[in-house]
């Protein structure tokens, strides 16, 4: 069970919205978020309803304004808790659609996927064990991309509008 509060103001002001569960559309519970307080669990944020647009992966803390969150703006429309995980993390990555040309996989985060590997365009990956962040920038800055395990055939199928990856790290809980 996971408890997150927004607030529509920075530094905790303004109304509120207090969340103890999934939610796929808050448009009606608040205009724009611009603290939030993360008093229990690990959340996935989402700019639009039903868990689309711009990620941000948030634990527990406070964030007085959204640029503490790396926000793109003050929108936030959609929530869910990220599953807790407690054992192994494994991916596979791969340079082309549909698990095409050449593989790597990894059980470790990367916080510079072209100084490690030459490339930084994936566009396709099996996350085998555990959940994972992509995130644009090197060094887990950028957008994010919160990868469940599955089967994600195009870049697309996380959310992003383009391969580029520039770091990638394992969600684990504390």
């Amino acid at each position: 069970m996971g408890k997150i509060i927004f607030y529509e103001d920075r530094n905790f002001q303004g109304r509120s919205y207090e969340c103890n569960s999934e939610c796929p559309d808050m448009s009606s519970n608040f205009r724009r978020c611009n603290s939030i307080r993360v008093e229990s669990g690990d959340w996935i944020l989402y700019e639009h309803p039903n868990y689309r647009g711009h990620q941000y992966y948030l634990r527990r803390g406070e964030y007085p304004d959204f640029q503490q969150w790396m926000g793109f703006n003050d929108c936030i429309k959609s929530c869910r808790l990220s599953p807790q995980h407690q054992g192994s993390f494994r991916m596979k990555i791969y340079e082309r659609e549909d698990f095409r040309g050449q593989m790597m996989e990894f059980t470790e985060d990367c916080p510079n996927v072209y100084e490690r590997f030459n490339f930084q365009d994936i566009h396709s990956c099996q996350v085998l064990d555990g959940y994972w962040m992509f995130y644009e920038e090197p060094n887990y800055r950028g957008r994010q991309y919160y990868l469940r395990p599955g089967e994600y055939r195009r870049y697309t199928d996380w959310g992003a509008m383009n391969p580029r990856i520039g770091s990638f790290r394992h969600v684990y809980h504390r």
